[in-house]
C-alpha cells in the first residue's frame, strides 16, 4: 500500500507561473473614467463594494501585506523534501560542515522570527528537514532536527501556560505539524549531550576543521536552552530550585558569543550569498489563509543570535525573582523588567516564576505590614480583627495577581488593560473601608485607614501608569500635553504624596506602639513615652522624594507649554474644529469610575489655566523654570546627578531661564522622548533663538 503524503509537504498541484485558462481584459480605461470625478482621497461606497473591500484591493500587490507577492513571482518551482532528495539538493548524510553549519544558523534564525509574531508556516518550517526529521542519517542533523521540535513544544507550553501574549505577539498555529515528537525532554538532552560529546572528541583533533568547533558550540547551546526552558515553565516551583539555571545561563551566553564570531563560516551567511537549498519560502504556502496578512522577512542570522544573547541575559533577571517574598518588591521587579525589552519568552517565564508568589496571601500581608503596619495583620490581634484582615486579602488577591499580570503583556495592550484593572480598584477600595471599619470595632480603636491607604496608593499608581503610558505610545497631541501634565501635577502625583505621608504615620503609630507594650510587659521596667520609645526613619521618605521630582516635572510642563501656547509657539486646532472639553473628558473619562480620587472636571483645569496665564508668558517660563530646578534637585538628592530624568530637569531649565529672559523661537519647539518615555526635553538649539 502507498503511504499517502502530507498536506503540508504537498506541492504537486501548485500552479506554474505563466500557465492560465482565463480570459484576461483590460480595464484601465474603463477604471480612469469612472472615477475622474473623484477628489483625491475620496472613496466610492457601493453596497457590494464597502471598506473592507476597499482595504483589501489597497493591500494587494502591496509587498508589504501581501504574501503572495514575492513568492508567486517568476516561474521558479516549488520543491518538496522528497523531491528536493531525488534531484540531489538535500543530502542526508555527510553533509559538509559549513552546509550544516548554516542549516543550524538559518534554523534558528527562523526561530527567533517565529517568537516576533511571525507564523511558524512561513518561518521555522520553510526548513525541508524539518518536513521529515527522521530522514537524515548525519546524527547532528537529526537530533538538532528533533530538538527543534521539542524546543518548539517547550515554548508553546510556556507561553499558553504565562497566557500574556496577544495575537500580535504570538502566532500558535501548527499547520498541521506535530510539534511533540515521541521523545521526552530528558531523552532529548541526552540525545544532544551524546552528539556535543561526539563532536568535542572530532574538535580535539588538531587537523579538525574550524567548522566542527562551531557546530560543537551550537548544539551544545541548544542544548542548554532547551534546559533552561524546560526548567522555567514549571509553575510553582519549590525555594532556591533555579540555582542551576543560573550556571546553565552562563554557559549558554558563553556559546552565543562563540556563535557570534562563527556566524559568518555558515553556508549562506552573506547577504549576497544564495540561500541554502533546504530553505523553501513558498513550501507551506497553500496552508496560509488567501488573503494571509502579511509578508515574513526572515531575520539575519547575526541579529538572531544578539536576540538570543539578550533573552539569556533576561532570564537571570527571572531568576533572581525567585527569592522576591513581598509584593511590592515583585511589583517593582515586573514593572522595570517589562520596560526593559519586549521579549515575550522572558515575559512569560517571569510570570511563572514569580506571579503567584509574588500575589500570594502571605505576600501581601507581609507588603501591608511594611507600607502601613496594620495591628490586625500581628499575631496579637484579636481573632475578629485578623478575621477582616484575613478577608481583605483574600479580595486583594485578584487585583495583586492582575498587577502582576498586566507586566507581562506587551507595552500597547498594558494600556488598555490599566483601565480594566481601575474597576477592580474601585470596589477593593470600599472593601478596604469596610475591613478598616471592622477591625476598628473588634479593636474598640477609632477607625484607622491602613487597608484604604493601601488601596489608595495602588490606584493612584495606576492611575499615573495609564497617563504616562499614552506619551511612551504617542497617543497625544503635542497640544494636549498640558492638560495631562496639569493632571498629574495636581491630582496624581499630590495624592500620591500625602498617601504616602499618611502610611509613614501609620507606620510610625504602629512602630510606638509595639515599642510601648515591649516597654510595658516587663516588671519594675520604666514606662517611656510612645514618641520617645521608637524613632525610625520614614521608610517611604525615598518614594516620596522621588514622586515630589515627578510632581515638579509635571507642574513644569504644564506652565512650559501653556507659555507655548500663549506664544503661538504651539499649533493649536482651528477654533472651529476645537473641543477642547470633549478632548479632555475622553482622556480622563476612565477616571470617572472611581469615587477616591475623585474624577477633575474641566472647569477645574479652565480655572487653573486661567489662574497660571494671567502672570504673563515671561512669569509662565521663570515658573516653569523653578519647578524644573526643584525637580533636578530632588533627583539629585534621590539618586545619581547624571541621571536621564536629572539631565532632562537641566536642560529644560535653561531653556525656560532663555525664554523667561524674552528670548523667541524662530521655529516651532520638539520634544524628544530619547532620555525618558514620560518626560521630554524641550528641544531648541541656541542658533533657532532671537531677542525681542
Amino acid at each position: 500500500m502507498e503511504r499517502p503524503e502530507e498536506p503540508h509537504s504537498t506541492t504537486a498541484d501548485l500552479p506554474v507561473a505563466g500557465k492560465t485558462d482565463q480570459n484576461w481584459i483590460e480595464i484601465t480605461d474603463v477604471f480612469l473614467e469612472s472615477v475622474k470625478d473623484l477628489e483625491l482621497g475620496e472613496l466610492l461606497h457601493d453596497e457590494l463594494f464597502g471598506l473592507f473591500d476597499a482595504m483589501s484591493a489597497i493591500e494587494m500587490m502591496d509587498p508589504k501585506m501581501d504574501a503572495g507577492m514575492l513568492c508567486n513571482r517568476g516561474a521558479r518551482k516549488i520543491t518538496s523534501f522528497e523531491q528536493a532528495v531525488a534531484d540531489g539538493l538535500l543530502p542526508l548524510n555527510d553533509l559538509p560542515p559549513p552546509t550544516l553549519l548554516g542549516i543550524i544558523d538559518g534554523t534558528l534564525a527562523r526561530l527567533v522570527s517565529w517568537l516576533e509574531g511571525h507564523s511558524l508556516a512561513q518561518t521555522v518550517f520553510t526548513c525541508l528537514y524539518l518536513h521529515r526529521p527522521y530522514a537524515p542519517q548525519d546524527r547532528a542533523l537529526k537530533v538538532f532536527c528533533l530538538s527543534v521540535y521539542k524546543l518548539l513544544d517547550v515554548i508553546k507550553d510556556l507561553l499558553h501556560k504565562a497566557m500574556v501574549f496577544e495575537e500580535e505577539d504570538f502566532q500558535p498555529m501548527q499547520y498541521g505539524f506535530h510539534l511533540n515528537p515521541d521523545i521526552s525532554e530528558q531523552r532529548m538532552i541526552g540525545m544532544l549531550r551524546e552528539v556535543e560529546e561526539e563532536l568535542h572528541r572530532k574538535s580535539r583533533n588538531k587537523q579538525c576543521e574550524p567548522e566542527i568547533q562551531a557546530i560543537f558550540v551550537r548544539i551544545k547551546f541548544v542544548r542548554i536552552f532547551l534546559q533552561v526552558l524546560n526548567t522555567l515553565r514549571k509553575e510553582d516551583q519549590p525555594s532556591n530550585s533555579l540555582n542551576d539555571c543560573q550556571r546553565l545561563l552562563q554557559s549558554g551566553v558563553e556559546m552565543l558569543q562563540a556563535m557570534k564570531e562563527t556566524v559568518q563560516m555558515g553556508q549562506g551567511a552573506n547577504d549576497d550569498d544564495d540561500e541554502i537549498a533546504c530553505f523553501e519560502p513558498s513550501i507551506n504556502q497553500r496552508l496560509l489563509p488567501p488573503t494571509f496578512p502579511r509578508y515574513t522577512k526572515i531575520k539575519k542570522r547575526s541579529d538572531a543570535i544578539v536576540h538570543l544573547l539578550e533573552m539569556l541575559e533576561r532570564f537571570k533577571v527571572v531568576c533572581r525573582a525567585q527569592g522576591l517574598t513581598t509584593f511590592h518588591q515583585t511589583l517593582e521587579l515586573f514593572a522595570d523588567f517589562s520596560q526593559s525589552g519586549p521579549c515575550l519568552v522572558s515575559r512569560s517565564a517571569l510570570q511563572l516564576v514569580g506571579r503567584n508568589t509574588g500575589s500570594s496571601r502571605e505576600a501581601l500581608r507581609e507588603a501591608l505590614r511594611n507600607f502601613c503596619g496594620p495591628h490586625a495583620l500581628s499575631s496579637r490581634a484579636l481573632p475578629a480583627a485578623r478575621s477582616a484582615a484575613d478577608g481583605f486579602l483574600a479580595r486583594a488577591s485578584r487585583p495583586a495577581a492582575l498587577l502582576l499580570q498586566l507586566s507581562g503583556h506587551n507595552r500597547a495592550r498594558q494600556r488598555d488593560k490599566l483601565a480594566m484593572l481601575l474597576d477592580d480598584l474601585a470596589v477593593l477600595q470600599e472593601e478596604a473601608e469596610r475591613a478598616d471599619s471592622a477591625c476598628a470595632l473588634a479593636l474598640g480603636q477609632p477607625p484607622r485607614p491602613h487597608f484604604a491607604t493601601w488601596a489608595l496608593y495602588h490606584t493612584l499608581r495606576t492611575q499615573a501608569l495609564y497617563l504616562l503610558a499614552g506619551f511612551e505610545l504617542e497617543l497625544y497631541a503635542e497640544h494636549e500635553y498640558y492638560y495631562i501634565y496639569w493632571y498629574l501635577y495636581e491630582c496624581i502625583y499630590g495624592w500620591l504624596i500625602s498617601t504616602l505621608s499618611r502610611a509613614d504615620s501609620l507606620l510610625q503609630e504602629a512602630w510606638n506602639g509595639t515599642a510601648a507594650v515591649a516597654t510595658g510587659s516587663g516588671k519594675g521596667t520604666r514606662r517611656q513615652k510612645p514618641n520617645k520609645a521608637a524613632r525610625r526613619p520614614r521608610p517611604h521618605s525615598k518614594d516620596a522624594v522621588r514622586l515630589q521630582a515627578f510632581q515638579q516635572l509635571a507642574g513644569g510642563y504644564f506652565k512650559a507649554l501653556l507659555g507655548l501656547l500663549r506664544e503661538g509657539l504651539l499649533q493649536a486646532p482651528l477654533p472651529g474644529f476645537d473641543r477642547e472639553r470633549v478632548r479632555f473628558e475622553h482622556r480622563f473619562g476612565v477616571f470617572s469610575r472611581l469615587e477616591t480620587p475623585p474624577s477633575a472636571a474641566y472647569r477645574d483645569f479652565r480655572a487653573a489655566a486661567q489662574a497660571a496665564g494671567s502672570q504673563g508668558s515671561e512669569q509662565l517660563f521663570l515658573s516653569a523654570g523653578r519647578h524644573f530646578g526643584q525637580a533636578g534637585q530632588l533627583l539629585a538628592a534621590g539618586g545619581p546627578a547624571d541621571s536621564p530624568l536629572a539631565r532632562t530637569a537641566k536642560t529644560n531649565f535653561v531653556l525656560l531661564r532663555l525664554l523667561a529672559a524674552g528670548h523667541r523661537p524662530k521655529i516651532k519647539p520638539t520634544f524628544c522622548f530619547n532620555e525618558s518615555r514620560h518626560f521630554p526635553v524641550i528641544c531648541l538649539t541656541e542658533g533657532q533663538l532671537t531677542h525681542e
